[in-house]
């Protein structure tokens, strides 16, 4: 793996663990502001308990070595919550702005997936 390439994934990991852990949080605190979103979005506030969960296991997952299959798990897990989360916010109605933040999410997602060493790669049969 290039050095540079290093480099990319772990900035694009590490702002992603940040703000997936971040918006975790806030998700199971369930702060105002994120349940009058949720709300808004129409979905039920346990669906906080749940995002908010899984995004704690996810960052846990891609940031600890090994476990490959379970990385693509939390990878795939990341990419449907913040495509999602756009999706819902323009059938909403919202502004850009709201997207910015699950767009930011989601591209960080997609970068770190894409540069993520090769120990933290599935490895296909049919390569080896």
């Amino acid at each position: 793996m290039k050095k540079r390439d290093k480099i990319i994934y772990w900035i694009a990991t590490i702002w992603l663990a940040l703000g997936m852990l971040s918006t975790g949080i806030v998700q199971l605190i369930k702060m105002e502001e994120e349940v009058e979103v949720t709300t808004k979005l129409g979905y039920p506030i346990y669906f906080l308990t749940i995002l908010g969960i899984w995004k704690l296991l996810g960052v846990v997952t891609v940031l600890i070595p090994n476990f490959a299959l379970l990385k693509e798990w939390a990878y795939a897990g990341f990419f449907f919550a913040m495509s999602g989360a756009i999706f819902s916010h323009i059938a909403s109605g919202d502004s850009v702005n709201e997207l910015f933040p699950p767009l930011l999410l989601l591209i960080l997602t997609i970068v770190s997936w894409y540069f993520r060493p090769a120990n933290r790669k599935i490895v296909s049969l049919i390569n080896k």
